[in-house]
């Protein structure tokens, strides 16, 4: 999944891991380029809406907020307001056949089967990441190519989930 932050153009791209709701960077890529990174790590807090970010073992929170397909996150006093560049993203590109997951998770529901026509934005699949649920959605019109995890499956960020054809 891609990311560009406040008004810039510049595309960043986070490789993430996660282990027992802890979610940890591990790679960073601006425009292609790997960037060097902090260490950082995230996980939920009992609050909802609020995170604890760690970064280089120095803890602090941050509350979050979802709008469209942006991310509003109040951190040390600021705000930046981060946009998602994913399939089913308004803004995304409905050329391309494969739906992939944002982040690591669990597969919850599988909602389509290979072959069936779908609609642009109906859901497809629902999994779930660092407890909460994410719907993804069809960018476009077509059929389901093929469907490649089932309920229960764990997925990694950026695995194709769903694959569309016109």
């Amino acid at each position: 999944m891609e990311w560009c932050v406040g008004e810039s153009n510049s595309k960043m791209s986070a490789k993430l891991t996660e282990s027992e709701g802890v979610l940890t960077l591990s790679g960073l890529t601006s425009d292609g380029v790997d960037n060097s990174h902090s260490d950082v790590s995230i996980r939920r807090d009992e609050h909802p809406g609020r995170l604890v970010v760690e970064v280089n073992g120095a803890a602090q929170f941050a509350h979050v907020a979802k709008v469209g397909d942006s991310w509003w996150i109040h951190l040390n006093g600021r705000i930046h307001v981060v946009h998602g560049h994913e399939p089913g993203s308004a803004d995304s590109d409905a050329g391309e056949g494969g739906l992939t997951a944002p982040m690591p998770g669990t597969i919850l529901e599988v909602l389509v089967k290979e072959g069936q026509r779908v609609r642009e934005g109906q859901a497809l699949l629902v999994m779930e990441a660092m407890k909460m649920e994410h719907r993804i959605q069809a960018p476009r019109a077509g059929e389901v190519v093929s469907v490649n995890f089932v309920t229960g499956d764990r997925v990694d960020m950026g695995d194709t989930l769903v694959e569309l054809g016109e």
